[in-house]
Parts: structure tokens; sequence; C-alpha cells
């Protein structure tokens, strides 16, 4: 059938119907500003929702009430399930919230803060707790040597 003569209500419904967010079985485990990413989230789907319900928005854009329900239903779930996690207090070791910088084979330096999967943003410098770059740092102090990526590191500094 050409595309000429498909009803423009179908793609509409196929895009309205979104899937879920996946949403991580591992603990949510959040720092203090990724609880408050999340609220920020919750908030901003909670008025998208309200925006797509207003007037005739409902059957004039239904991917717009899709799209806020879904993302009602993953903030709302993430939230509910948050565990805060307050900033460490000692810099002996590498832990949840710590901000960790080590130095490759190669001479790189880099340095991450280790974070919740939510607020985990690599090109901004932080890594999700469940990351491969975590697992490898989690509990090793300044000096220690790590196996990442078939390389080793060194663990130079922890803030």
């Amino acid at each position: 059938m050409s595309v000429a003569f498909t009803r423009e209500e179908d793609s509409e419904a196929a895009a309205a119907d979104l899937p879920d967010r996946p949403i991580s079985t591992v603990p949510n485990l959040v720092t203090p500003s990724g609880l408050a990413l999340l609220e920020a989230g919750l908030e901003a789907a909670r008025a998208a929702y309200a925006a797509a319900q207003v007037g005739e928005a409902v059957s004039a854009d239904r991917t717009a009430m899709a799209r806020a329900t879904r993302d009602l239903r993953y903030y709302g779930a993430r939230r509910a399930s948050a565990q805060l996690m307050e900033d460490p207090t000692g810099r002996d070791t590498v832990a949840f919230g710590s901000t960790v910088t080590f130095e490759r084979e190669d001479g790189r330096t880099q340095s991450f803060r280790i974070v919740g999967e939510d607020e985990a943003d690599p090109a901004a410098g932080s890594v999700s707790y469940v990351s491969p770059l975590a697992h490898a740092l989690l509990g090793k102090a300044v000096g220690d040597t790590a196996q990442l990526a078939g390389g080793e590191v060194e663990v130079t500094a922890i803030e």
C-alpha cells in the first residue's frame, strides 16, 4: 500500500504506544545531587502530563500524552526506589560518591565521580557505581592499582 493511503492516525497511534523506559534491577543508590535530579525529572514529567491534558491537547497529540505518562511512571518509580547515600566523609578508599583520579599505563590521567545510574554522565566526569570502571576502583586507596580494560590503572587521588 502506498504511504499516501495510510491514515495519519495510524502512525500517531503507533507513536503513542511508547514502550516503558527500562528500570534497572540493581539498588537505586543516589547521591544528594542525584536525588535532586530525580525530583526535577519527576516534576518535569508531572508538568508535561498536566500540559498534555489541557484542552484538546490529548486528542491533538497523543504522543505527547504517551511520552508524559511514560516519563511520569519512570521518574515516579525511580524516586520511590531511591536510596540516598550521603557523600563519603573519608578519603582513604574509593566509595560511592567519591571522585577518584587515576593514571593509565599510557600516562593519561582521568578523574570520575562514582554516582547512581540516573546521574551517570561519563562525558561530564561521572560514572555509575555498577560500571566496570567503578567496580575496578571501589575500595581502592591512593597508590593501589586495578585492572581495567586489559590494562592497569593506579589511583592517584580520592576526593
